[in-house]
């Protein structure tokens, strides 16, 4: 079997494209914090956001994160972010289908 290019939904994770997401925002929080060598408490400093948060990041322990909490940790590290959204409807029967990144 292939996956769907979503874990989340090839596993049957309850708000899968949400899950996916903020995976996706996660990960380039890292690649941001690692491009410009940050550690977790440079990058509070800089931003006013508290490095437990960034730890949780690098963990991956994103259940206390929203989209739009992530989405502001990116702003405050002077990163741009394009999103773009694509809805469809469901097949019936079939799990939840991925956000594209």
């Amino acid at each position: 079997m292939r996956g769907s290019g979503n874990v989340f939904a090839d596993f049957g994770a309850p708000d899968a494209g949400l899950r996916q997401l903020r995976a996706t925002l996660a990960a380039e929080i890292i690649k941001a914090l690692d491009a410009e060598g940050l550690s977790v408490r440079d990058a509070g400093a800089r931003t006013g956001v508290a490095a437990a948060d960034f730890s949780r990041i690098r963990q991956v322990k994103l259940d206390r994160f929203t989209v739009d909490r992530l989405l502001r940790i990116l702003d405050r590290l002077d990163w741009d972010v394009r999103v773009e959204v694509s809805v469809t409807p469901r097949a019936p029967g079939t799990a939840e289908a991925p956000i594209a990144s």
